[in-house]
């Protein structure tokens, strides 16, 4: 006859996620377009499978599946979720992974990753109502929800805009649908103050990229921080990062995250 202190044992080797997602879990969306969703080692029309050591897997560091369920977290990061594309590595892991490894959070600290990134999209297709923004809605609310009470929405990280260098109506409508998407998500999350780390603009779609990254910096609502990732290295496509460039994001995303705290 097994004991309650055995069947324990059991049954935390048997659900390592589950247990994890219970423990003090600090959970990311990660939404905008294709760099977002993650190129890195992807723009010749197959992915590379090259994973650096900071993209590594790791048991505290999960990622919401497209069937809503926690699962550890491995690239690329979108399977699943940034749909009709070939997918390669992305900011979000090297970003939890800089996290973990300030020292600066308890040690049994868990990273919760939400892909909801989706590659070619203008920042209209993320408006309130859309079948984007309303996913993004329910894979965080299942995130905290899969979490167990334990859970804690921490940041949404925001590479977009790409989409809206092409049409100068859009570059300069930027500003103003960056900041209702802000509050629309804050209202509708519950959570008035939720940090928001956007990612200026490093290429683009069109010839209005100045105009898109001078929209960025327009954002001015409290608790919006940006982060730039002009001079990143580019890929042969002109407009994807490369793997170490996501890298040196992810790093730079979480520096201006530990920033707040």
């Amino acid at each position: 006859m097994m004991g309650p202190a055995a069947m324990l044992l059991l049954l935390l080797l048997l659900f390592p996620v589950a247990s994890a997602a219970g423990s003090r879990t600090l959970v990311f969306i990660l939404a905008g377009q294709s760099n977002m969703g993650g190129r890195g080692g992807a723009t010749n029309g197959t992915w590379d499978g090259v994973v650096p050591p900071q993209c590594a897997p790791s048991p505290r560091i999960l990622r919401l599946s497209p069937a809503l369920r926690w699962e550890e977290a491995r690239e690329p990061l979108h399977a699943g979720i940034d749909l009709h594309n070939v997918l390669g590595v992305g900011p979000g892991m090297p970003f939890a992974h800089a996290v973990l490894h300030s020292h600066v959070l308890p040690p049994d600290t868990v990273v919760g990753l939400v892909p909801c990134a989706q590659g070619a999209t203008p920042i209209a297709n993320w408006s309130r109502g859309t079948e984007l923004y309303e996913r993004m809605l329910t894979r965080t609310r299942a995130a905290l929800a899969e979490c167990g009470g334990q859970g804690k929405l921490a940041a949404l990280l925001w590479y977009q805009g790409e989409a809206d260098t092409i049409r100068r109506e859009d570059a300069e409508l930027y500003t103003g649908r960056m900041e209702t998407f802000v509050r629309d998500v804050r209202r509708d999350l519950a959570m008035p103050d939720l940090l928001v780390i956007q990612v200026g603009l490093a290429t683009g779609q069109g010839k209005f990229i100045k105009l898109v990254r001078e929209a960025q910096k327009g954002v001015k609502l409290p608790n919006v921080k940006y982060v730039d990732a002009k001079g990143l290295p580019i890929a042969n496509d002109y407009t994807h990062l490369t793997t170490p460039a996501q890298v040196q994001l992810g790093k730079m995303l979480a520096k201006s995250y530990l920033a707040t705290l």
